[in-house]
């Protein structure tokens, strides 16, 4: 959960410093923003508990006692009434307090997620980063070069790629790159034997091997990246590729673009300074519609690649039916996607102002 505290500051500040119509728009925002993470957490809860199986079942198998399956659900607060169940796991989101896993050791929930979800920001984000800096890099490139040979080409990559499924996508670069090749990892997010040597502080594991100075295990978690972040980032690369291209050739048209080049400002400049810094303004606002499509791809990456994260560890829960799990892992699936939704619109107010009118 720490890891919003800095989004979470930055907004403040931002609706602090900001002028009293950025103000009455994020509140607007967040007013929407809240129904939604609402709708959502209730629809997971009610879903998993008309889905056939148990935890109970799945955990002791189906020869248990019936005194031994009464004990187990009374104890989980299983047999309290649905509507009981309901409004406790409300108050345990709101709080941030979601309880024990179900299973295993029934270690508190946060803890556990507060393992997985580092892993998932060190994949996601550059995964992000893949992603939009090869969407602006091939859509300005493709623009640039319109109804042209490079221009067909980069639209037919854009269309192959988002079209690919994540877990094909992935088993094929494990199979090219680490089974036939042998250059990367086949899975796993740091070898064994630099893991035993790293001091884990964030479990950001890049971050904890500079803090620590562990050079080696900063190298060996860096070529376990590389797979899954390419996976997941050149999947989504292909959406920035086609919007990138499109808002690109229309700045190309506005007239002041074409003002620029008749005083004789370089082309490489009215591209990159005036035509694509003016395209980003749609560019911003998908960004925050893909860190939904970046958290669902994540979940197969993560699968694929064996890559400890919360994509994996939700597929664990649902496969164990740990309700309690599951449902707190999508809340924070759902509190996360929605807090960087509402940075990105109040980003995006602050580059066009109209917005707030």
């Amino acid at each position: 959960m720490v890891f919003g505290v800095p989004a979470a500051l930055a907004l403040l500040w931002v609706f602090i410093r900001g002028s009293e119509a950025l103000r009455r728009y994020i509140l607007t925002r967040i007013a929407l923003t809240l129904p939604m993470v609402l709708i959502l957490v209730s629809v997971v809860f009610f879903v998993l508990r008309v889905m056939p199986g148990d935890v109970v079942s799945s955990t002791l198998g189906p020869k248990a006692s019936e005194e031994v399956r009464e004990n187990i659900i009374e104890s989980l607060g299983l047999d309290d009434p649905l509507i009981v169940q309901y409004f406790k796991f409300l108050g345990d989101v709101v709080t941030l307090d979601l309880g024990d896993s179900f299973i295993g050791a029934r270690r508190p929930i946060v803890d556990e997620l507060g393992e997985r979800l580092p892993a998932t920001l060190e994949l996601i984000i550059p995964a992000a980063i893949v992603a939009l800096g090869t969407g602006l890099l091939f859509g300005t490139f493709a623009a640039v070069r319109r109804k042209r040979t490079a221009d067909y080409g980069l639209r037919l990559y854009s269309v192959i790629v988002y079209s690919m499924p994540i877990f094909w996508l992935g088993l094929l670069l494990r199979l090219v790159f680490s089974v036939w090749l042998g250059w990367t990892p086949i899975a796993g997010r740091i070898d064994v034997v630099a893991n035993t040597t790293l001091e884990r502080t964030t479990n950001l594991l890049t971050v904890d091997s500079i803090i620590s100075g562990n050079w080696s295990a900063l190298l060996s978690v860096l070529h376990h990246m590389i797979l899954p972040t390419l996976t997941l980032g050149l999947v989504l690369s292909g959406v920035f590729i086609r919007l990138t291209r499109i808002n690109v050739i229309e700045t190309l048209q506005e007239d002041y673009v074409i003002s620029a080049r008749a005083r004789g400002i370089r082309e490489r400049v009215v591209t990159y300074s005036y035509a694509l810094k003016n395209a980003m303004i749609p560019v911003v606002t998908v960004i925050g519609l893909q860190v939904a499509i970046l958290l669902a791809g994540a979940v197969l990456t993560e699968t694929v690649f064996n890559w400890p994260g919360m994509g994996r560890y939700l597929i664990q829960r649902i496969s164990a039916r740990d309700f309690q799990a599951v449902q707190s892992t999508v809340a924070v699936f759902a509190m996360f996607v929605a807090l960087i939704s509402l940075a990105v619109d109040v980003i995006y107010s602050v580059l066009d102002p109209r917005v707030k009118y």
